[in-house]
């Protein structure tokens, strides 16, 4: 019965991650696509050294190049890592939970790092709402797959006692 509740929350986290890594990626990619943009003209009047800088952002400061490429990276590897995952977890064996326990640590290491850069941001200040928006819900975003790793892993422990009860190698 407790594997039950492990596989209701694992599932009902990797939908919620899916949906804020998507909206993550969405407001990267925009980010994105303005700084390519908006950078010519900006990075025009600066000195050499940041001129040819080649992730500069117009808008924001000097994190945010960092920060946006970063969160993209984080938001494309967490919704792979999303939509295996719930793939993974309906299958509910070891081998298939610990392939979704490996990949669920990688994307927290990404998005871990993209939340330091979104506070580094935050510290430095001077960024617009998209930027502030895209902060935020890389932090929650962080917060949530820290809680996925955890009941992914307190599955795979279910997962194992259930396979072993079964093959009658208690």
């Amino acid at each position: 019965m407790a594997s039950q509740g492990s596989k209701s929350a694992a599932s009902i986290l990797l939908i919620l991650n899916l949906i804020l890594y998507f909206i993550v990626i969405v407001i990267a990619a925009w980010a994105v696509n303005h700084g390519i943009k908006r950078s010519k003209e900006t990075a025009s009047v600066l000195s050499i050294p940041a001129r040819i800088f080649p992730i500069y952002f117009p808008m924001g400061n000097m994190a945010t190049g960092f920060f946006v490429i970063f969160s993209l990276l984080a938001g494309v590897v967490g919704v792979a890592t999303s939509l295996t995952g719930l793939h993974n977890v309906f299958l509910w064996n070891g081998p298939n939970l610990h392939t979704a326990a490996a990949s669920s640590v990688t994307t927290w290491a990404l998005t871990l790092l993209a939340m330091g850069l979104a506070c580094k941001e935050i510290e430095l200040g001077w960024t617009d709402a998209n930027l502030r928006t895209l902060e935020v819900i890389t932090i929650i975003v962080s917060g949530t797959q820290m809680f996925s790793v955890f009941a992914i892993h307190a599955g795979i422990e279910d997962a194992i006692a259930q396979e072993k009860y079964r093959t009658g190698r208690v």
